[in-house]
C-alpha cells in the first residue's frame, strides 16, 4: 500500500500525522506547498491512498477503519 501525507503542520495535519503513527501506518510526508498546489489541494492536510486522495475527515474516517 502506497501512502502519502500531504502535511503544512497545521493542527489537522498534525492529528492526522498522530493518528497514523498511532495505528503504525507507515507514510510519507510530503511538506512541499509547491507540491501540494500543483495536485490542486486548497487545503490540508490530505492522504493518498493507492491514488485516492482523501480530505481531512475522510482520512480519519479510512484511518479509524484500519485494524
Amino acid at each position: 500500500m502506497n501512502i502519502i501525507l500531504y502535511s503544512t503542520h497545521c493542527p489537522k495535519c498534525i492529528v492526522l500525522e498522530k493518528k497514523l503513527q498511532s495505528k503504525n501506518i507507515e507514510f510519507k510526508l510530503i511538506e512541499d506547498s509547491n507540491i501540494m498546489i500543483e495536485k490542486g489541494f486548497m487545503s490540508a492536510p490530505m492522504l493518498e491512498v493507492d491514488g485516492d486522495i482523501m480530505d481531512f475527515s475522510k482520512a480519519i474516517q479510512w484511518v479509524n477503519s484500519q485494524k
